[in-house]
């Protein structure tokens, strides 16, 4: 059983769990998944070169960067940095070189702009 203490997923133990798709280049461990209007809690692995769409936070998003650089328009996050997404702050993810996140959302986002696959 992987260790899902903090210090544990610091450590890499997101390593032995089970991830599902999300949206293309990401994947995605549920923690605790809320239904519509509800918070939910997971762990999000983004291949080099993924990107989450423009968006906007209609409450509190958390992140704990676990592995590797996110990057959004504010700048570059590297492991161990907390990032603090308050209500009604827009912004775009991504990364070049791949990463990990834990990540809370208070409510889920509303994707202000298409997603653009790449082959």
């Amino acid at each position: 059983m992987p260790d899902l203490t903090y210090a544990g997923l610091v450590a890499g133990g997101w390593r032995e769990l089970d991830f599902e798709p999300f949206r293309h280049g990401v994947t995605v461990h549920w923690m605790a998944k809320g239904a519509a209007g509800e918070p939910s809690v997971a762990i999000l692995k983004y291949l080099p070169g993924a990107r989450i769409p423009r968006h906007r936070h209609p409450g509190l998003e958390t992140i704990v960067v676990l592995d590797g650089v996110q990057s959004d328009e504010k700048g570059n996050y590297a492991t161990g940095t907390v990032i603090l997404n308050p209500k009604g702050t827009e912004h775009s993810v991504w990364t070049d070189m791949g990463c990990v996140v834990l990540i809370q959302w208070d409510l889920p986002v509303e994707i202000l702009e298409q997603e653009h696959k790449r082959d």
